[in-house]
Order: structure tokens, then C-alpha cells, then sequence
């Protein structure tokens, strides 16, 4: 069986490769087929997983808009058979839409949509079509001349990015980093629901919010006092519960509990991220910090400015860079997103 999804196109890498860890983090036996960019299809999965993965994919993935599982491959000179053959009763039992989402083809999105909602109410009785908030989606995704027809059975909550916004928290504060890029974070730092997550520089508590969603363990510090407390605040309005919050310089942390991944956004080149240290030296100083409150099989996921060279100083601590992708800000400022792991003897 064959499971669709439809990513982003917002950056070139970073959907493909947040659901790459994702498989990879919670055992996922699929295959990756990237037909294009923003279309990757996940075959030969077995049936009695096929539920599992689909749960395990609309709960965790931040640059996926949409999953499918697949019913038919077809194209467009036999789509109207094909979508005849269909036993529409086994994926429709009320009300339903057909929406077209096209790569690369010229095919006719409203007619398409017409003409294929009619053959289905013609193969199936006592269902309707319902354009708004229908209980079945049926998804045609046209890539040059294929066409892959396809049933939406768990929803991505999308609407969930949109609402936690930094401006839309009950604490703000500038510069906070996106949703969707906190939980593309989180994701690839490869944990799995149950894990211990920490952000040492927390600030709103944004990455915090997304590991907790995902059923993680968090726990945050923030050497600013309001920062700390607005964490606390932030996760308790999404109800995330199962945290803990600090008040510490970075160089500080002593955990009793080791962590199985760091995700973090550092200030950048400012001396108030560490009392005391600037520049590039406080990169380095938080590799130290946090290399002994991690696991031996932990991921650390952060950001960082792309002037700042972190390889050297993760080499020196005992860290390796597994991934790297690139994030323009503006003419000025790249934001590099890393991924970074113990070194393995």
C-alpha cells in the first residue's frame, strides 16, 4: 500500500528531509519516491501498518500539508474508466469533494473535479457532494501525464501553525521562530513521543510548544527570568503539561535526567545569551555545556547565522554535523539549520 504526501514548496530540503527523520525516528518500513519537489509518495508499506503510519505522519510532520492514502494510479486518457472501476463504497459513505493538486501538467483542475465527482455519485448510491468541509476527500494529484487518485482518512491540523503564531501566544516576545519551522526542528532531531526534550535558550517556549504536541517531555531554561516564566505560560495555554522551566545561564545545567535531544535557536552573537561571553565563543561554550546532559544517541537540532562556522567546535567538544540546510533570511543573513549528534567510537 501507498501513502501521498503533499509538502511544502517553501524551502527545497527541509520537507523532504523532516519527513525522512520522522520515518527513520519511529521505524517506518516504507520506501521514499520523490516524484517531484513537493510530492513524495511512500510505497510498499505493509496493510496492517498502513493506519499506523498515517496517524504517526498528520501527528508529528510541520512541512507536510497534506497525506493520502492511495487508491489508484491512473492517467489522464484513462482516468474516467479507472475512477468507474473504483468500489467508491469501500472509501465514501456520506458526503464528499474531489479536489485536483497538479505538478507539472496543464490538466483542467474544475472540469477534472466536476467530471470525477460525477462518476463517483454515478458508481455509488445515497452519498452527496459537499464542496465545504465534507466527510470524505477524494485527491487527484496530476504529475505531467499520471494522475494518482486518493483518499484523505486523518487530516493534518494546519490550522494549528496558522493560530500558534509567536504574535498569537499569550506571551510574545520579537523574534520568536515559526511553528512550522520549530516542529520541522523537533522532527529532526529524531525523537519519538515519551523523550525528554530541552531548549537551553527557550525564550517563548515555541520549540517547546511543538515538542510537546508530539508527546514529549520538555523541559526549558532561559537565563531571563520573564523568559522562563512566559515558557511556562505559553505551554500551559496549549496544555502541555509534563514540563519543567529554569532560570540559568546555559553553563549552569546539571541534569539528573539525561536528555534525548537538544533543539534549540541560540541568540546570535550577543553577550546576554551567556551572562558573559560573545561572539562565536558562545557556541562553543554551549556545545560544552550540554554535551554531558545528553545521551549517548542524542540529536542536537539548532540554528545558527551562517558566518559562524560550527564545525570546528563541535569537532573539538566531540560532536558531529550530520545535516545542514539553509534558510534565507535576508541579503544579509542565512539562518543555518543543523543537525548534530555524539561522536560514535
Amino acid at each position: 500500500m501507498e501513502l501521498l504526501c503533499i509538502q511544502s514548496q517553501e524551502h527545497p530540503q527541509l520537507p523532504l528531509a523532516e519527513l525522512k527523520a520522522v520515518i527513520e525516528c519511529e521505524n517506518i518500513q516504507a520506501e521514499i519516491e520523490v516524484i517531484c519537489e513537493g510530492l513524495v509518495i511512500l510505497k510498499d508499506i505493509a496493510e496492517d501498518k498502513i493506519d499506523e503510519y498515517y496517524r504517526i505522519l498528520t501527528r508529528r510532520l510541520g512541512y507536510t500539508h497534506e497525506v493520502h492514502e492511495i487508491i489508484i494510479k491512473s492517467s489522464i486518457e484513462k482516468l474516467d474508466e479507472d475512477i468507474s472501476n473504483i468500489n467508491w463504497p469501500d472509501y465514501i459513505s456520506e458526503t464528499f469533494a474531489v479536489r485536483v493538486k497538479r505538478f507539472h501538467t496543464e490538466i483542467d483542475t474544475v472540469e477534472t473535479e466536476r467530471k470525477v465527482g460525477g462518476l463517483i455519485l454515478n458508481c455509488h448510491d445515497n452519498i452527496k457532494v459537499k464542496l465545504r468541509n465534507p466527510h470524505s476527500l477524494v485527491r487527484l494529484v496530476a504529475f505531467e501525464n499520471d494522475v494518482y487518485v486518493a483518499i484523505e482518512k486523518i487530516k493534518l491540523n494546519k490550522k494549528h501553525f496558522e493560530d500558534s503564531k509567536p504574535h498569537k501566544r499569550p506571551f510574545f516576545y520579537p523574534g520568536s521562530m515559526s511553528p512550522k519551522l520549530a516542529r520541522c526542528m523537533v522532527n529532526l532531531s529524531r525523537v519519538t513521543e515519551g523523550d525528554l526534550v530541552l531548549d537551553p535558550f527557550c525564550g517563548t517556549g515555541g520549540i517547546l510548544i511543538e515538542a510537546g504536541l508530539i508527546g514529549c517531555k520538555v523541559l526549558g531554561s532561559d537565563i531571563y527570568w520573564k523568559m522562563k516564566n512566559g515558557t511556562a505560560i505559553n505551554l500551559e495555554h496549549y496544555g502541555i503539561t509534563d514540563y519543567r522551566t529554569f532560570n540559568l545561564d546555559v553553563r549552569e545545567l546539571k541534569m539528573y535526567e539525561k536528555v534525548a535531544s537538544v533543539v534549540t535557536d541560540p541568540p546570535y552573537g550577543i553577550s546576554t545569551s551567556t551572562g558573559d561571553i560573545e561572539g562565536n565563543d558562545i557556541f562553543k561554550e554551549f556545545f560544552y555545556a550540554i554535551y554531558d546532559n545528553m545521551k549517548d544517541d542524542a540529536y542536537l537540532c539548532m540554528a545558527s547565522p551562517h558566518y559562524v562556522d560550527l564545525k570546528p567546535m563541535a569537532d573539538e567538544v566531540g560532536f558531529e554535523i550530520v545535516e545542514q540546510y539553509g534558510i534565507k533570511m535576508h541579503r544579509s543573513l542565512t539562518r543555518i539549520i543543523s543537525v548534530i549528534r555524539k561522536k560514535l567510537d
